[in-house]
């Protein structure tokens, strides 16, 4: 362990299936994603009853599960209390690294699904895509994967194809907010 401050790393906690489960600092992509994306619903929600939460709120949804999303809304002001929010948000995001990817993908993912939130989306900076699912009232259903293609992969497609490419879309909760793929992924190290 380096005894310099300037390296403590700031390790924090979530409460998952009743374990105590350690998230080790983000990555410099994760956290570019993860403030675009706030940024982003802080700009679209300024003056609207929604508020979007950044990455270091804790979610209280059951007694054994306790998670810390990288950005979420809540649209119910009677859900935020001083510690953290109470009951399930309306959309939560999760941006992937390797030390969460199996439980964003799996436990916390049906969590997130029993509880109520009606939108969940899934970040993954190192291929540039958002998993979209929506609630249909039991079960979260992939509504769509949206991803940012290399030139690369742009210049093998047809003009059809790279017309069909979608790079931007809208979160189900706010009909006036497009949200664009090179606003999610701006600034992301190569």
């Amino acid at each position: 362990m380096n005894g310099n401050l300037a390296y403590k790393e700031d390790w924090r906690e979530e409460l998952i299936g009743g374990k105590i489960v350690m998230m080790a600092p983000a990555s410099v992509n994760h956290n570019f994603a993860s403030e675009n994306i706030y940024y982003l619903f802080r700009q679209c929600l300024k003056g609207k009853s929604c508020t979007p939460f950044g990455d270091g709120t804790i979610v209280y949804l059951t007694e054994k599960d306790h998670f810390v999303p990288d950005m979420m809304v809540v649209c119910d002001r009677n859900k935020i209390k001083h510690d953290g929010v109470h009951g399930a948000p309306d959309l939560v995001v999760e941006v992937l690294s390797s030390s969460t990817m199996r439980n964003d993908r799996t436990y916390k993912k049906d969590v997130y699904e029993r509880s109520g939130v009606r939108e969940y989306w899934i970040v993954n900076p190192a291929d540039k895509s958002v998993e979209v699912y929506r609630s249909n009232g039991t079960n979260f259903v992939l509504h769509d994967i949206y991803s940012l293609h290399p030139d690369w992969a742009l210049a093998k497609m047809s003009e059809e194809e790279r017309a069909a490419v979608e790079t931007h879309f809208k979160c189900s909760l706010f009909d006036d907010f497009d949200i664009s793929l090179d606003d999610i992924f701006s600034g992301l190290l190569p």
